[in-house]
């Protein structure tokens, strides 16, 4: 269970963040929508503790890790998917997959088969430069390093952004598999209204940093909540 309360986050003297606050719990699915530049992928850094709030608290698990690094977030069980996906062009697959090793017990530095059962293409591409695959396959490969970790929290930005219509029903599939195992909590962030509405079990929307709405999934249907995603 994520509880992160009053979050601000400033990047120099502007302020990204205004007292937002968001939960997930295991099973589930919380969807971050927004505009451009309203600060969904400033929420998704503060709770990956990449970049580091000002106010508030975040607490994780039961403990709070509001002071804790990057690095023990990721040792705790969060792990980051990040828009634009960064994997490592000159890495092969199987690599970049075990760059996700650097946050596990050594007993636990091994790629789960899972991974390959979720993205066979992945399987069958090994030896493959990450820079050499398609967007959709770098996108799968970005989430299977992610789940590497075995994390407790999974965080998605923009997983759909750049992807053909085939591989983003796949990234779908597979998010709604993970939700569905029941032991992950999943923070969506996401500019595809209509992927995020048949995922998410609730959700907030962000504006100039702030959160300007929130509810479950029915409310989405709302044309109001509608109309505060258009440009």
């Amino acid at each position: 269970m994520l509880e992160a309360k009053s979050i601000s986050l400033f990047y120099g003297a502007s302020r990204a963040l205004n007292d937002v606050t968001v939960s997930a719990e295991p099973g589930k699915i919380t969807c971050v929508l927004g505009r451009n530049g309203t600060g969904k992928t400033s929420l998704i850094r503060a709770i990956a503790g990449l970049s580091p709030s000002r106010g508030g608290s975040i607490r994780f698990s039961g403990q709070n890790i509001t002071k804790l690094g990057a690095d023990a977030r990721a040792r705790a069980g969060i792990a980051l998917v990040p828009q634009g996906r960064e994997i490592f062009s000159s890495l092969t697959v199987e690599e970049n997959l075990k760059t996700g090793f650097a946050a596990l017990p050594r007993a636990n530095r091994n790629i789960p088969d899972e991974i390959f059962e979720l993205f066979p293409v992945l399987k069958s591409m090994l030896r493959r430069r990450g820079g050499d695959l398609s967007g959709g396959q770098q996108q799968q490969l970005a989430i299977g390093r992610a789940l590497v970790l075995r994390p407790k929290l999974l965080l998605l930005d923009e997983p759909t952004e750049g992807i053909q219509p085939s591989i983003i029903k796949d990234i779908e599939r597979v998010i709604g598999m993970l939700r569905d195992r029941g032991t992950v909590s999943i923070i969506l962030v996401e500019q595809y209204f209509e992927f995020a509405r048949r995922l998410a079990d609730s959700f907030i929307i962000l504006n100039r940093g702030r959160v300007v709405e929130q509810g479950g999934p029915e409310k989405l249907k709302d044309k109001n909540v509608k109309a505060l995603l258009t440009v």
